[in-house]
This record gives C-alpha cells, sequence and structure tokens, in this order.
C-alpha cells in the first residue's frame, strides 16, 4: 500500500466514527498548524480545510461558536469575512500542551516525589486544583495528597496562581524508602496506567502502517494528504498523551506502549510535516494575506525539525 492510499483509509476510518468530535479537531488544527503561524485564520480557510476530513460547514461554525464560548477563540469581523484567533487564556492552555505534546519525554529521575497537600483549601477549590493538576500529570495516592515524580513546577505554580490558591497549600518533596514494589503498584492504580498503555497500543496500530507505506515517497505526498496526516496523528496522539501522567520507566509497567507510539508519532510527523506546510501556505488566509511562516520555536519540535 503507498502512503496516499494509506493516509485516504486513515481519513476514511476517521470520517466515519460515530463520536467524531469536529470541536477537538480543530483545536489540534489550531494548536498545530495556525497558533506558530500567527495564531488567526480566516473561517472560510478552516471550512475548507475540515471538508476534507468529512465535517460540514455547519459543524464548522457550531464548533468555532461553542469554543469561543469557552473562551478558546475570538473572532474578529472584517467586512464580511469571520477571522477567528486564540484568546489569551486559549494561548496559555496552547501552550502548555504544546510542551507536553512535541516535547521529548523525561528520562532521568532521582526517586523525589512532588506532594501537594489539599486540606488548606475548602471543597469546592480543591475539586479544581485536582482536576487542573491532573492535566498536569498529578494523581491522588490519598485522600487530601496528589502526587508526581516529574512535575514541570513552572506550570505547577502558574496554575496554582492562576487559581488563586498558591498561598493557601503546602508543597513537599519525599522519597519513597520502603516497598518499592508497592509504590509502583500504587502508581499503577493511581493513574490507570493500563487503560492508558491500551490506548497508546492502538495508537500504534493505526498509525504504523502509514510509517511502513512511507519508505522514500514522503517527500512526493501531496499536500493536502501530509496535512490530513499530520493532523490526525497529533489528533490521536494528544488524546492519548494528555491522559498520561509522563511516569520516569522505574514506574511504568513492562513493554510500555507510550515509548513506540513517541517514536513512531515523532518521525512521521517529521516526515509529511514539510509538505503539509506547502498545503497550509497554499490555503489557509488571514486578514492580511497567507498565513506568516512559523516561528523558530516551531522547528524545536520532536527535538529537531528541518526548517
Amino acid at each position: 500500500m503507498t502512503i496516499e492510499a494509506a493516509s485516504r483509509k486513515l481519513v476514511a476510518e476517521f470520517s466515519a466514527r460515530r463520536t467524531l468530535r469536529t470541536g477537538s479537531l480543530i483545536t489540534t488544527v489550531f494548536g498545530d498548524a495556525i497558533a506558530p503561524r500567527g495564531g488567526t485564520v480566516w473561517l472560510g480557510s478552516l471550512i475548507e480545510a475540515m471538508r476534507h476530513f468529512g465535517i460540514s460547514e455547519r459543524l464548522v461554525r457550531t464548533s468555532v461558536f461553542r469554543l469561543s464560548q469557552d473562551g478558546w477563540l475570538q473572532s474578529n469581523q472584517v467586512g464580511r469575512r469571520s477571522y477567528y484567533m486564540l484568546t489569551e487564556e486559549g494561548s496559555i492552555r496552547f501552550a502548555r500542551a504544546t510542551h507536553k505534546i512535541y516535547g521529548e519525554p523525561e528520562q532521568a529521575w532521582d526517586g523525589t516525589w512532588n506532594l501537594v497537600l489539599l486540606g488548606g483549601i475548602d471543597t469546592e477549590s480543591r475539586e479544581l486544583v485536582r482536576k487542573e493538576l491532573g492535566w498536569l500529570g498529578y494523581g491522588a495516592l490519598a485522600t487530601g495528597v496528589l502526587a508526581h515524580p516529574l512535575p514541570d513546577m513552572r506550570d505547577v505554580e502558574a496554575t496554582l496562581g492562576r487559581l488563586g490558591v498558591a498561598d493557601d497549600l503546602v508543597i513537599m518533596t519525599g522519597q519513597t524508602i520502603r516497598n518499592e514494589q508497592g509504590m509502583k503498584v500504587l502508581s499503577r492504580n493511581s493513574w490507570n496506567l493500563e487503560d492508558i498503555d491500551n490506548r497508546y497500543a492502538s495508537f500504534v496500530r493505526r498509525f504504523r502502517p502509514l510509517m511502513s507505506a512511507r519508505g522514500d515517497s514522503a517527500v512526493n505526498l501531496e499536500p493536502l494528504s501530509a496535512f490530513l496526516v499530520r493532523t490526525l496523528l497529533i489528533q490521536e496522539y494528544r488524546k492519548v498523551l494528555l491522559r498520561d501522567p509522563q511516569l520516569p520507566a522505574e514506574l511504568l509497567p513492562a513493554n510500555w506502549h507510550g515509548n513506540a507510539a513517541y517514536q513512531l508519532c515523532r518521525n512521521l510527523y517529521r516526515a509529511v510535516c514539510e509538505q503539509a506546510e506547502v498545503y497550509l501556505d497554499a490555503t489557509m488566509q488571514t486578514a492580511d494575506g497567507p498565513l506568516p511562516p512559523p516561528g523558530r520555536a516551531f522547528f524545536d519540535r520532536f527535538g529537531g525539525l528541518q526548517p
């Protein structure tokens, strides 16, 4: 099977899903393609791009309206055209997710745990902190105790500050001094690692055929096909990765599929990235013309792309 045929098969399978979430896919397009190139796009360009995923204009308009209502996007009317861009809050969320999605996994761990004690805040704030720190990979090791072995403390401090509880919580560190196997079992249950591992395995099964079909033909892949593959690649990888607390290897089950998923995503993204950018250059419009070129940070994705 050629990579063109494999990409068409992938898009057809995606479009046939009953659980298709247009808003989630638009979020992926903004994060992967629009945000690094100025962050603003004409709605008509977005409608045309979504059409190739089998998504109607009505669904696109409904979804961008909901994303605006939820604080992700804001619109600007120029004549009869609507342009959508990230809100300030949306930009912050995208920056946090971008670091996790395209960054290289942490490897070294000195055995230290970061612990957040929730006893100093009210019930409503406690639930909000659990939810927000959960997006940063924290799990509940015990009642009122959230933990993570490798947190990004800049994200933690920024999140707690945004929630207004930075001065009300105790944060401390600790180490396992006995029963490390028990700690591994506790970690597996606290983060439901079996479910995450199964999701990674499913991702690998879905996208490995494209990598196998790639050969030397990726450079000749049609720009539209490259854009479709790249978008669905990040869409599906993101859905699993944002559930993954990204624990160190010492705490993961044997034969963890997250490693294979990262390598596959990195390699396939690198293979289709350039041609996908050709599609974006030709079709995505702002009020001032085509999208501006991506910034330097874009080329640092997955350990480095070719500018």
